[in-house]
């Protein structure tokens, strides 16, 4: 499957933002937003870039930044709007839904893996188990009453050790709750849109696709 393969870095920056794509690293000193807050290129921090940004630029940079936090290129997003805009509901929340309930966002939120790109990884190398079964899917979409579950031989790998130790405030939610000592968690519920702690204006994303 097609994925970004650049510089992590560059992609916060260039939306501006911290997207907390590195794990730990986001939140130290190393973080590129810390030492160069600006948007990447020649004339990054020059005032040609300070210029009142256009409604479309807007939208876009908006849709922009949910995908590059999930770690979606743009086929696979547009698919997702489509699945959302036909369920009943709001069509932004829908979307978000889906893309928080992917397997791999959900490893990552469950303090399984420092960062959504690892937990990607750890998905594809078939360490994820869900109800019990093996899956290799990051884009598995997750239910209520699924149990996810590292696989009993690669609970010491030390990516995950770090990981689990490194999100001690990380416990449980209103949507999920876990069990780091048996490296297992469970979805209790489809996660509403206050739960999802994501600071996005996901009525951007649908104007844009509605133009």
């Amino acid at each position: 499957m097609a994925r970004y393969t650049g510089p992590s870095c560059k992609l916060c920056r260039r939306e501006g933002t911290k997207l907390f794509l590195k794990g730990a690293r986001c939140n130290s000193d190393k973080c590129a937003m810390e030492r160069r807050a600006y948007i990447p290129g020649e004339h990054g921090s020059g005032n040609r870039y300070r210029r009142r940004m256009s409604d479309y630029g807007l939208h876009l940079r908006e849709k922009q930044k949910v995908r590059r936090i999930y770690g979606i290129l743009e086929k696979q997003f547009r698919k997702y709007f489509k699945m959302a805009a036909k369920k009943s509901g709001v069509t932004g929340v829908n979307l978000l839904q889906f893309l928080e309930t992917r397997l791999d966002n959900v490893v990552y939120k469950m303090g399984f893996a420092p960062s959504r790109k690892s937990a990607r990884q750890l998905v594809r190398h078939g360490h994820i188990k869900v109800n019990g079964k093996k899956v290799d899917i990051p884009s598995f979409l997750v239910k209520p009453e699924d149990e996810i579950e590292i696989k009993e031989n690669k609970r010491q790998m030390v990516l995950i050790q770090e990981a689990i130790e490194a999100s001690t405030e990380v416990d449980s939610t209103e949507w999920f709750e876990v069990d780091k000592d048996k490296f297992i968690g469970k979805i209790l519920s489809i996660p509403t849109r206050e739960q999802i702690q994501l600071d996005v204006d996901e009525r951007l994303i649908v104007e844009y696709y509605s133009k």
